[in-house]
C-alpha cells in the first residue's frame, strides 16, 4: 500500500514553465485538481513531499496552502532526500509512489514502489515509469497520479467520504 507521495514541481504540479515578470517576480500556475486530491490524501492521513530542484516561495506558499509536511527545494541529490524521507518515516521505498518528468528525477523514480510521469515527461522517464498519465503536467497529471493510487490502495469510498455524505 502506497503511503508517501514524492512530487516534482516543474514539469508535474506545473507545466514547466517559468515565468519572470519585468520587476523580476516569478509566476506558476497551479492545478486546483491536483491542490484538492493532495489536501485530502493528507486528510486521510497519508503523507506528500515535494522535492525540487528549484527554490521558490510560490512553491512553498502552495505546500503550506495545501498542508504538505516535507518540502525541500534546490535539490541536486533527489535519491538522497527521498531516502532521508523514508527513513524518517519508518517506511519501505515499496510504499512509496512519484511522479517526475525529467532526468533529473530519475534516480529517485527508479527507487520507489510505484512511479508515474506526465504525458509529457521526456523520453527516457517513460521508459522508467510503471505509468505515462495521460495528463500533462500542470493539467491535473497529480490528480490523476493520486487517483490512481487511491483505487490500487482501495480507498476510493475514504476519499470520497471527505466530500460526499451518504
Amino acid at each position: 500500500m502506497i503511503k508517501l507521495l514524492v512530487l516534482d514541481v516543474d514539469g508535474c504540479l506545473t507545466d514547466g514553465k517559468i515565468i519572470y515578470t519585468s520587476n523580476s517576480s516569478e509566476v506558476k500556475e497551479f492545478h486546483v485538481k491536483d491542490g484538492l486530491a493532495i489536501a485530502s490524501w493528507i486528510r486521510m492521513g497519508n503523507h506528500v513531499a515535494i522535492i525540487t530542484g528549484r527554490n521558490s516561495f510560490i512553491v512553498k506558499r502552495r505546500a503550506d496552502e495545501l498542508g504538505v509536511q516535507h518540502l525541500h527545494q534546490g535539490i541536486k541529490d533527489k535519491e538522497k532526500v527521498l531516502r532521508e524521507i523514508v527513513e524518517s518515516l519508518n517506511l519501505q521505498m515499496y510504499e512509496v509512489a512519484a511522479i517526475g518528468d525529467d532526468l533529473n528525477d530519475y534516480g529517485m523514480l527508479s527507487l520507489v514502489g510505484r512511479s508515474f510521469t506526465p504525458n509529457n515527461g521526456v523520453k527516457e522517464i517513460q521508459e522508467l515509469v510503471d505509468t505515462v498519465l495521460s495528463r500533462n503536467g500542470g493539467d491535473a497529471a497529480v490528480r490523476e497520479m493520486i487517483d490512481i493510487i487511491i483505487e490500487e490502495n482501495d480507498q476510493k469510498d475514504e476519499f470520497l467520504s471527505l466530500w460526499i455524505e451518504e
